[in-house]
């Protein structure tokens, strides 16, 4: 196999999808099991901290091979994360209405879906419109985005 110095920009910027998804799911998910009563539930959440964790730092050794990094820039607010979270949430919603549409067989639910999936696709502009302008999501700069990536990894890793 040939192996090559610097990661393709497509598997670069997949990379990027995961990373940013999981540091925010892992972000939140240590936030809230400090309010699971429940014992069993309490667990699964440290299952999944755990996993996020090792896949993270099973990643993130990956990025100084991204084309065009940069160096690291001072921590943030947490604005980024907020905004970050609702846009993982905003884009999961088109995927999802996406998916449903593709199953539906009644004409009448598909038109619903349909329309709820173009308000789903505004709401996700809106989101990445308030991002961009802030600086908080750098689209046409990989290097910014991916240093990002990196600084909100390191972050939710080293969260209690």
């Amino acid at each position: 196999m040939d192996e090559r110095r610097t990661l393709a920009w497509h598997e670069t910027l997949e990379m990027h999808e995961l990373v940013a998804f999981q540091s925010n799911g892992l972000i939140k998910l240590k936030k809230m099991i400090r309010e699971v009563r429940d014992p069993q539930l309490r667990n699964l959440y440290g299952v999944s901290i755990q996993a996020i964790e090792q896949n993270l730092r099973e990643l993130l050794p990956f990025f100084p091979q991204a084309p065009h990094r940069d160096e690291e820039e001072e921590e943030r607010a947490d604005n980024p994360f907020y905004s970050g979270d609702l846009l993982g949430f905003a884009k999961t919603s088109v995927r999802s209405y996406a998916i449903a549409i593709t199953e539906t067989a009644t004409p009448q639910l598909r038109n619903v879906l349909v329309k709820q999936l173009n308000a789903a696709i505004r709401w996700h502009a809106q989101i990445f419109q308030y991002m961009y302008e802030h600086g908080y999501y750098p689209a046409y700069n990989l290097s910014e985005l991916l240093r990002n990536d990196v600084r909100n990894a390191n972050r939710a890793l080293s969260m209690q």
